[in-house]
């Protein structure tokens, strides 16, 4: 449906400047024509974050490259950020569907975005996920397969324990769901039609899940009053899998200090 899983290493050390934030924009008075740029808007969960990166190659026929990255300069790449907020929040991004960035005529590739949850009050209490968008050039039967305006992607927290007073650690794993106008098979599998978006709006929709499960198989069982941790062969086995043993467990530490005997209720 036009989604990619965009790598974490694409991510690291690049937010050094930030292209655009929510209103920066429209703020400084500087905006690009909405011919040559789309909307995105990101709707989010209390206690998340979003970093964007609009990723830019040379339009089709070029012969030119893109200069490469020099200091807070990259030209093949833009960024974007919206801050954590305990409160559900929704951000507006004007992304260029074009550039020109060192002379060379460019066009948007990609819109990767990495999603940070907190889980705690502890600076590490957080979880992070990868995903994002392709795009292409339009195509003769583009018109057969018009653009979405929504996506929508659900996020679950994964529970384990970690350490040897095994304490409650998240991960955080996204995925996308259908939309009704996905699910009649109307949008075209593959890479989303970049002429389509042009002074559009593409709105995403995150979500976060009610039920949080194991992020291991065979490691936790599931009871009426909540999840037990398997004893495994002792309470030092750091993987403790359960192997049948479903009588046997072991207490672990909720990520505020609490001792607990069943999750997410704590105590039975």
């Amino acid at each position: 449906m036009g989604e990619i899983e965009a790598s974490g290493a694409t991510f690291l050390g690049r937010f050094f400047w930030l292209f655009a934030v929510a209103g920066v924009m429209a703020a400084s008075g500087c905006s690009v024509r909405s011919a040559d740029s789309f909307t995105l808007v990101t709707e989010l969960p209390p206690g998340f974050s979003i970093k964007g990166e609009a990723s830019y190659v040379p339009r089709t026929g070029e012969i030119c490259t893109v200069p490469p990255g020099k200091g807070r300069n990259y030209p093949s790449k833009k960024f974007f950020e919206q801050d954590l907020s305990n409160e559900a929040q929704t951000a507006h991004f004007e992304v260029p569907l074009i550039s020109n960035e060192g002379g060379c005529p460019l066009v948007l590739k990609s819109f990767g975005y990495e999603v940070d949850a907190k889980y705690g009050a502890a600076r590490l209490d957080l979880g992070r996920d990868y995903t994002g968008i392709a795009f292409q050039d339009g195509t003769a039967d583009s018109q057969n397969y018009p653009s979405p305006t929504a996506l929508r992607k659900q996020c679950e927290w994964l529970f384990r324990t970690a350490g040897p007073d095994r304490y409650i650690v998240k991960i955080l794993k996204c995925k996308s769901v259908a939309t009704p106008e996905q699910a009649s098979g109307s949008v075209a599998k593959g890479p989303l039609q970049r002429t389509q978006f042009a002074g559009k709006t593409l709105k995403i929709v995150f979500s976060i899940a009610k039920e949080e499960t194991p992020y291991m198989g065979d490691t936790w069982v599931k009871f009426p009053e909540g999840w037990k941790r398997c004893m495994g062969k002792s309470l030092e086995d750091p993987y403790a899998f359960c192997r049948g043993n479903t009588t046997d467990f072991k207490p672990f530490k909720m990520p505020d200090g609490r001792d607990c005997t069943v999750y997410p209720n704590c105590t039975e």
